[in-house]
């Protein structure tokens, strides 16, 4: 209980003084005083409601601000989650997409990217006329060279053999793996004298490849045969004028080149 006034302190002693009992107000100065004093307790209980109110409202803004800060960081987190999640399935796409269009072994292009990029560059070659040259590569006796050194040897010649024409084609040429030990090289904007120039430069960078076999070195050759995109062809039909070609220089005695018709 608060402490009383000078003013309550007097109503009190007159309230208690004997010679007052009889006094016609003393009554009335009585009823005033309880009254006064309900209202005063009345005001308590309301002030001590009101802070337990406010005490309520404060933790539960407190408890709201933290539920709102546990949820924004499970949200933060859910979004890194979601970031890196992102991040693995387009890393995943992109090498999904890599498997699908390059060799497993040689990592060059695979055939199925090497028919897209025929298709669009014949279509670009008539579209404009533009030349375009198409040149299959076979790697000389390599049946022979499983047979004889085994399979890890004949890769290692596949390997070797790929990464020599990665480096004597051009910028703009691309060499895929069309099956097994042959290859395709596309050379869009290459009319045949160019195009010669750059395979026969190709042929002799092989034959002057060795392949390490243990404590022996290993020679390799290449047969190429090469066809020039006709006006009146598509691409399917210049590859097999290059086949007939690569044909060709097998019969004639390999570690050679020969032009299609």
């Amino acid at each position: 209980m608060r402490g009383q006034n000078p003013l309550e302190s007097q109503v009190v002693e007159s309230l208690s003084d004997p010679q007052n009992q009889g006094h016609p107000l003393h009554e009335t100065l009585s009823q005033l005083w309880e009254a006064h004093h309900s209202l005063l307790n009345r005001i308590e209980r309301i002030a001590r409601v009101s802070d337990g109110y406010q005490s309520i409202v404060r933790d539960r803004e407190m408890t709201l601000s933290a539920r709102f800060d546990k949820q924004l960081r499970q949200l933060e987190k859910v979004a890194r989650i979601s970031d890196r999640y992102q991040t693995m399935l387009r890393d995943l796409n992109i090498a999904l997409k890599e498997a699908s269009t390059h060799d497993a072994l040689t990592g060059i292009a695979n055939r199925r990217l090497l028919t897209e990029r025929l298709r669009e560059e014949t279509e670009r070659a008539k579209r404009y006329s533009r030349p375009l040259c198409v040149v299959m590569v076979d790697i000389d006796r390599f049946k022979a060279i499983n047979d004889d050194y085994g399979h890890e040897v004949g890769d290692n010649v596949l390997m070797e053999v790929v990464r020599v024409m990665e480096a004597e084609i051009r910028e703009h040429d691309l060499c895929g793996r069309w099956g097994g030990e042959e290859f395709l090289l596309l050379m869009p904007e290459t009319s045949t004298e160019s195009a010669v120039r750059v395979i026969e430069r190709l042929r002799e960078a092989v034959a002057n490849l060795r392949v390490r076999v243990n404590d022996d070195s290993l020679s390799v050759t290449v047969s190429l045969g090469m066809a020039q995109l006709r006006a009146d062809e598509n691409y399917s039909s210049a590859i097999n004028r290059a086949d007939v070609a690569l044909l060709r220089a097998k019969r004639n005695g390999r570690d050679r080149y020969e032009l299609a018709d």
